[in-house]
């Protein structure tokens, strides 16, 4: 089990109090390295311009690493650019790519990539909802262009939905995007009728839905379209703020439920995928629960 992390990544600084902050991921580092299982940890590189080129138009690029930047730039109401945020959003990127890579190379392996900031809110040339460039995106054409893959998985299970990554994929029949998030929440995207060229799958869970209502949502509708797709590659939006101890939502999740539905994805990779997934860190804003779902997540994929 590989990890990628960059301490760019920490560096990115959206301001005080500003929820998407450093600690996330110095939380999530700590609690990693805190386990006794191995995992083999690996500086992320800078994605290319050339990468970012196949999901993102170039004034996006150019917003992101070419803005001279001597203090913070607010790009919306949530989203900031401050002086780290380009080599950020660059590792961010780069470690997906560099996760596919090292995936596609042998079966079995899986990877995680312990970034910020988060990636699957920002659309084709909008950044947006605390993200710069779409990484699990990236990620993906990276799988199409470099590997010839014909049919990828994007499994997206944050609390929010991933309109970007479903606006850059919703016409390639080889890319399957599925996301279970609460509705209404932030972005308003995602509905249960919205359905692409065939390749996406919304699932709307209510405020105060739990284990009960995810689970059922994954088992009976979700991984099935996703066993539909037969996909040779998995890879993970993972989210983790659909928990209860979440402040910016309000699902009732526990860490045992990323952990089910985790092993559930692994079970999938085997049989379509020759084992392979690469799993991104999107939201997820309690400490608490954010270190125990990504011990949970990353415990069941390196099972």
């Amino acid at each position: 089990m590989r990890v990628y992390t960059h301490p760019a990544c920490v560096a990115h600084d959206p301001g005080h109090g500003h929820p998407e902050c450093p600690a996330r991921l110095e939380a999530v580092i700590q609690a990693l390295r805190e386990q006794a299982f191995p995992l083999d940890w690996q500086e992320a590189p800078e994605a290319s311009r050339e990468a970012l080129a196949r999901t993102h138009a170039p004034s996006l690029i150019a917003t992101v690493l070419d803005t001279p930047l001597p203090e913070a730039l607010r790009l919306d109401p949530d989203t900031v650019l401050s002086p780290a945020s380009p080599e950020a959003a660059l590792r961010a990127a780069g470690a997906g790519v560099a996760a596919v890579d090292w995936a596609m190379a042998a079966p079995g392996r899986r990877a995680f990539c312990a970034v910020r900031p988060p990636g699957h809110h920002a659309t084709g040339d909008t950044a947006m909802g605390f993200c710069l460039f779409n990484s699990i995106a990236v990620a993906a054409a990276h799988a199409l262009a470099a590997h010839g893959l014909q049919r990828v998985a994007i499994v997206d299970f944050d609390v929010h939905h991933g309109n970007g990554t479903q606006d850059i994929y919703a016409n390639d029949a080889r890319v399957m995007y599925v996301s279970s998030h609460q509705s209404p929440l932030y972005p308003g995207t995602g509905r249960s009728d919205e359905h692409g060229v065939g390749n996406i799958e919304n699932l709307e869970l209510p405020p105060g839905s739990g284990s009960g209502p995810f689970r059922a949502a994954w088992s009976e509708r979700l991984l099935p379209a996703l066993d539909r797709h037969s996909p040779q590659l998995v890879l993970i939006s993972a989210g983790f703020d659909a928990h209860r101890l979440d402040p910016l939502a309000d699902l009732n999740l526990e860490a045992a439920d990323y952990a089910w539905l985790t092993t559930e994805l692994a079970a999938l990779a085997e049989r379509h995928a020759r084992g392979r997934v690469v799993s991104m860190l999107e939201g997820g804003y309690s400490l608490t629960a954010l270190r125990d779902c990504t011990v949970a997540h990353v415990r069941a994929l390196a099972t």
